[in-house]
């Protein structure tokens, strides 16, 4: 951002160990780019934030284990949106 090249996506792990998880990154994210786009991925299935990611501001959720084309198409739906 200070160099005048944002981010154009970002993808967060909902759940890391030990640190911040996508659900308390997002927020601060929002706070210096608030037309940040983010996709959000986890494992954990029955987790709140994933049936309603767009809720918590998340543009697209991404289940683990995902594949390549799953990411590309994820990012591809959300840069040409």
């Amino acid at each position: 951002m200070q160099n005048g090249k944002p981010f154009k996506l970002v993808i967060l792990d909902l759940t890391v160990p030990g640190g911040k998880g996508g659900k308390e990154t997002i927020e601060k994210l929002r706070k210096i780019d608030p037309d940040i786009k983010v996709i959000v991925s986890s494992g954990y299935s029955t987790d709140p934030v994933m049936a309603h990611y767009r809720e918590y501001v998340f543009m697209e959720v991404i289940m683990k284990p995902y594949t390549l084309r799953k990411i590309e198409s994820s990012i591809r739906n959300i840069l040409e949106s």
